[in-house]
């Protein structure tokens, strides 16, 4: 195999934090990004879901992981659970649980 044939890619990676891993083997992580206004110059702050895959079912809620791009495992899933950088604390799953489960009745 000659060297032009070797396709080389970098995978675009994210962190952010869990919100729910209610489904089986799937987690959905909230990014936050920084960007400033294309005008007015002001830093806004913008929050993005992502479905990622999880296949040991490790990630709880409010957990900070890191997810990198794959090739795309269902209709939602481009993503998968790369590393868990910092459990949460017990607590703060109930948190995170309470306040879906209220944005949801809403």
């Amino acid at each position: 195999m000659s060297e032009t044939a070797k396709r080389e890619t970098t995978r675009k990676v994210r962190q952010g934090i869990v919100l729910r891993s209610k489904m089986s083997k799937t987690i959905v992580v909230q990014v936050n990004t920084q960007k400033a206004h294309p005008r007015y110059g002001k830093i806004i702050t913008v929050s993005k879901k992502y479905h990622a895959h999880d296949e040991q079912n490790t990630a709880r809620p409010g957990d900070e992981v890191l997810i990198m791009e794959t090739r795309r495992l269902s209709r939602t899933k481009n993503w998968r659970l790369a590393e868990i950088t910092k459990k949460a604390a017990k607590s703060l799953e109930a948190k995170v649980e309470n306040n879906l489960e209220n944005i949801d009745k809403l």
